[in-house]
């Protein structure tokens, strides 16, 4: 649906509610990886989520962002790595990924 908003001096802007990106602050984004890549070839797309994310509430996150009901989610929580990067000694963030399971036939687009 597209609202019109009327100036003062009667020129008429449009602005597309369809443009704006829906979000859900229990998905951070897509993980953009070569194994989800290949993955969302046949219809199973890799989310990063939010820590205190659950199977239910990311299917509810996924049909109000995209429109499409999820088959079944699967969660995946990472690990904190160490690494050594030009001698010194670090940590990569962990966190949790979900794997969303569409059903045959819907695909999502990221823009």
């Amino acid at each position: 649906m597209a609202t019109t908003k009327i100036k003062k001096n009667k020129e008429v802007a449009v602005v597309d509610d369809s443009k704006k990106a829906k979000t859900h602050p229990l998905i951070i984004g897509p993980r953009i990886t070569e194994k989800a890549a290949l993955g969302a070839e046949k219809g199973v797309y890799t989310f990063n989520v939010a820590d205190n994310a659950n199977k239910s509430e990311i299917k509810k996150a996924i049909k109000l962002i995209y429109g499409l009901m999820p088959e079944r989610v699967a969660i995946v929580q990472i690990k904190e790595k160490t690494v050594v990067r030009r001698g010194k000694k670090g940590t990569k963030k962990g966190g949790k990924k979900a794997v969303v399971y569409m059903k045959k036939g819907d695909k999502i687009a990221f823009v």
